[in-house]
């Protein structure tokens, strides 16, 4: 037959380190003579699970009984009595908005590019939501204010509005998981309020492919490194950042290789050089022994804008980025190229993620032949 109270307040304090048990697995666990703490065994879920009650003689024998008793009550009740205690404690400490962002964030930062270093994923909250509302409570979240915070943006920056209400519902959706007592369905209530948002798609301006060898045969007649590095650009159609922060160390031999952390889609991307692409690489060669393609006067990566401002100053309504518009539909019309091909090309993916996983090609040497086809193009 189980014993059942077994211990006493003076017998407790007799015993010496160890662990010493009460009956029905509360016990006390001593780390020497004079302090302990009250833990009680429980099966949750099938498994067996212990659960801190309080250091002794802080809490007496008779306050542990309680306390154990409580949490096998709660058990019998389909309750985790961890869990709710956990969960109890963060409703003490009113986990504000700001601090809740702040753990689905960390939570979230393995499935991001880089680790989210870029910012890219708190930026929207960052800006608009956490400065006003980031102390208020995460309980006292519901669709009015959710409405409220979103109401200033949701048509004159949507694409802002819609990032910030996604991150919030994931928010929501973490501090549901500590068992707080969030609306999960908030974003989606706040959704019908605001209605839908007024968003007209803007391209970023491009060149017509008919246009493009005109434009490519000024670009040779200027020397400055912005006009090399936008030659390099429409040639790779490598996206503006890929090309600012080029460095000599990812060219090898005529393949330019671009790591994970480079690309949009966090995957490697190699891009084979056509004979004009390597000519420029040879006219780079003056620039001396910086490490970047094409560094500032200070050795720097040029500004997101300078190889822009080289077209404005010329009249051009297109952007550098437009560049890949141009080559695709350029190889829409001109050539027959596969889809695949096409797509890679631009450092698409392409197929689903079970397609990739057997079609594991590159289409480097095609892509060869197709960039080749484009400079002979541009330059013809």
């Amino acid at each position: 037959m189980t014993k059942l109270n077994v211990l006493s307040q003076m017998k407790a304090k007799s015993l010496g380190p160890g662990k010493h048990f009460d009956g029905q697995g509360l016990m006390l666990v001593k780390s020497k003579k004079e302090a302990g703490k009250w833990k009680l065994r429980l099966v949750v879920g099938g498994k067996r699970r212990e659960m801190g009650l309080g250091r002794w003689p802080d809490v007496s024998i008779a306050e542990a009984r309680d306390r154990a008793a409580e949490a096998r009550r709660q058990l019998r009740d389909g309750i985790d009595p961890i869990q709710a205690r956990r969960a109890a404690q963060l409703r003490e400490q009113r986990l504000t908005l700001a601090e809740a962002i702040d753990r689905c964030y960390v939570a979230r930062q393995a499935e991001l590019k880089n680790d989210g270093q870029a910012g890219r994923w708190l930026s929207p909250l960052s800006v608009h939501i956490i400065p006003k509302y980031g102390t208020t409570a995460i309980e006292d979240v519901d669709q009015h204010l959710l409405k409220q915070m979103l109401e200033p943006i949701w048509h004159t920056k949507p694409d802002t509005a819609r990032k910030a209400m996604n991150r919030l519902n994931l928010t929501l959706k973490h501090a549901a998981a500590y068992g707080l007592d969030v609306d999960l369905q908030a974003v989606m209530k706040a959704q019908a309020l605001l209605g839908k948002r007024r968003h007209e798609t803007k391209h970023i301006p491009s060149l017509p492919y008919q246009e493009a060898p005109d434009f490519y045969r000024w670009l040779c007649g200027n020397s400055a490194v912005s006009a090399l590095a936008l030659r390099f650009l429409i040639l790779t159609v490598a996206r503006t950042s890929e090309v600012r922060f080029a460095t000599t160390s990812e060219i090898e031999g005529e393949v330019w290789t671009l790591d994970k952390t480079r690309t949009k889609t966090a995957t490697e991307h190699r891009i084979p050089h056509s004979e004009e692409a390597q000519r420029v690489l040879t006219n780079r060669l003056s620039f001396g022994d910086s490490n970047l393609l094409f560094p500032t006067a200070r050795d720097k990566p040029m500004s997101d804008a300078t190889m822009s401002r080289l077209m404005q100053r010329e009249r051009f309504e297109a952007r550098p980025h437009g560049f890949r518009a141009t080559f695709r539909t350029w190889v829409e019309e001109c050539t027959d190229t596969p889809f695949a091909v096409k797509e890679t090309a631009l450092g698409h993916q392409v197929g689903s993620e079970v397609e990739r996983a057997y079609q594991r090609s590159d289409l480097l040497e095609k892509r060869r032949v197709l960039l080749q086809a484009w400079a002979d193009f541009l330059t013809g």
